[in-house]
């Protein structure tokens, strides 16, 4: 075998290899997938509680059902620019809940309103009344991004705590409460849809990496005969 074909398949083996690492890790990625999902699933099933008894930890809280009872306080609500729904532009309410009894509110995702570039609102439309009792899931607050930050004083691009808290001049609960509801009701915004729990892409994405190392190991099965085929026509 010449040394050209011999480095050719030696550099196919090497990739079918890596294919095949990056084929488990995406099963790895599905299982934890999976995992997540069934403990989500679980957390949506069960009853519906008041928001001060949700648990401390973010993680034991997260899509939990609840509830809670307050007065908004529209002067320091902001707006979740550039959210689109159904394909159609928009933004979502993000509203502090004033807790009686508490000095720490509760920020409520009240829904989504059309808005042709994604951050112009009639603010005063759209508002619910003061004593509200809203009910939802619970949802985390995104990652902090120094780069995601808007200079606008009403306007944030992400539900990050380093946006959100500056804004507001009371302490924040470590998560907040995402309305879920009539979406058709035009008294106030469109209410998010329960979370889609799926099992997402790993298992196409899985089924494509071993397809490619069985591609290149055949690949170079074939130079390989060739090549031999080649050797024994010349002798």
């Amino acid at each position: 075998m010449s040394r050209r074909i011999l480095l050719f398949c030696t550099l196919a083996v090497l990739a079918a290899g890596l294919f095949v690492r990056l084929g488990f890790w995406q099963l790895s990625r599905l299982r934890e997938r999976q995992a997540f999902n069934a403990l989500m699933t679980r957390q949506q099933r069960t009853r519906p509680i008041p928001f001060a008894e949700l648990p401390r930890d973010t993680a034991g809280a997260h899509y939990r059902g609840a509830s809670v009872r307050g007065r908004f306080d529209y002067d320091h609500e902001l707006l979740l620019a550039n959210r689109t729904r159904r394909g159609s532009p928009g933004a979502e309410f993000l509203t502090p809940l004033r807790v009686p009894g508490s000095d720490t509110a509760v920020l409520v995702n009240r829904g989504w309103v059309y808005s042709p570039d994604g951050s112009t609102v009639d603010r005063s439309r759209w508002r619910e009344g003061e004593e509200s009792s809203i009910a939802g899931y619970v949802e985390v607050f995104a990652r902090d991004s120094q780069s995601a930050r808007s200079a606008h004083r009403g306007l944030i691009r992400r539900a990050s705590r380093a946006e959100i808290a500056p804004r507001v001049p009371y302490p924040l609960a470590p998560y907040y409460l995402v309305a879920v509801g009539d979406t058709a009701d035009l008294t106030h915004p469109a209410r998010r849809d329960l979370p889609v729990l799926d099992d997402g892409p790993h298992r196409g994405y899985a089924l494509q990496w071993f397809s490619f190392a069985v591609i290149a190991l055949g690949g170079a099965g074939i130079v390989a005969t060739r090549e031999r085929e080649r050797r024994r026509t010349n002798t």
